[in-house]
């Protein structure tokens, strides 16, 4: 199936994890219920925020908006795997691997700004609260979320569009299509590769980080200004943004910061496992079990539906 002529390879060889039937089967059942909760946790956060008017507030749509970007990572990439776990060929068309790969990019991007955005909104809470509803209002959100979208797009899946790809081998040494386990695929040298995601992984990753830690540091100043018994209310609701902050750029940038040697082995393979399929989890559950009103509505709802 190998080639030297791209136009020859119609289709690609995920080699995934392992051939074993035994570990594919674990695998599968592992995957399946993190799957699971990641669409439940994720669904009930998005209809929760829909359902309750007193969570229509520019921080919970900017919350609604994650948990559409996890779900559709999470979609994007798990259910081919749990197909592929209990697949002898796993194959993925040409143009499907493009499909996934472009989507991965955008929707990781995409996730790192709206961060940023989540971020500098509880900055202006807490540090600018008087003019929180002029700066923060619907009109405002709105182009924020679509210049997080137009921005991503630009750094992130324009440029693995429009530059030309000439694909020497077929078997990714992944469970999905993704950018640095598909250049090892190319024919030329991929230095210039490296140096080109470094600089887009240093745009989109690094900077929106610095934010983060800018806007945080201006909140630690002003809140250290409250009288003790405001402190912990005033700084409650970044505790959950803070973590999933933490957990996610950790592992991407463990990933695309690291070692070029690092490419070469399965180390991608696996970091991968964290913010395509463990992320996605865990951000509903850190969200809803630090968020009163979240959890409240949560309840509600249950016992709305229990007493019917």
């Amino acid at each position: 199936m190998e080639t030297k002529n791209r136009t020859f390879i119609t289709e690609f060889i995920l080699l995934g994890f392992t051939t074993d039937p035994k570990i594919n089967a674990a695998l599968f059942v592992l995957f399946f219920i993190i799957y699971l909760v990641t669409f439940i946790g994720n669904s009930l956060i998005i209809y929760v925020i829909v359902i309750n008017p007193k969570l229509h507030k520019p921080m919970y749509f900017f919350l609604c908006i994650l948990s559409i970007l996890d779900l559709s990572y999470s979609t994007t990439a798990v259910p081919r795997l749990l197909s592929d776990l209990f697949s002898t060929e796993r194959t993925i068309p040409y143009m499907a691997c493009h499909l996934q790969l472009h989507a991965i990019l955008l929707v990781e991007g995409s996730e790192c700004q709206l961060l940023v955005v989540m971020a500098i909104d509880r900055y202006i809470a807490i540090c600018h609260p008087l003019r929180y509803p002029v700066l923060m209002r619907w009109g405002n959100c709105y182009k924020l979320v679509a210049l997080v979208f137009i921005v991503t797009f630009m750094l992130c899946t324009f440029p693995s569009i429009v530059s030309p790809f000439t694909v020497c081998h077929n078997r990714i040494n992944h469970f999905m299509c993704e950018m640095l386990a598909f250049i090892k695929l190319l024919c030329e040298d991929i230095s210039t590769n490296e140096v080109q995601i470094f600089s887009i992984s240093f745009l989109t990753l690094l900077v929106p980080l610095l934010l983060i830690l800018l806007s945080y540091a201006r909140i630690l100043y002003s809140v250290m200004k409250i009288q003790s018994a405001g402190r912990s209310k005033a700084f409650s609701t970044c505790t959950s943004h803070l973590a999933v902050v933490a957990l996610y750029f950790g592992t991407v940038m463990m990933m695309y910061f690291g070692p070029a040697s690092m490419y070469s082995t399965d180390q991608e393979k696996y970091s991968s496992i964290f913010y395509v399929i463990v992320s996605p989890m865990l951000n509903p559950l850190i969200y809803s079990l630090n968020n009163r009103e979240v959890k409240d509505t949560i309840k509600k709802e249950l016992l709305a539906k229990s007493s019917k």
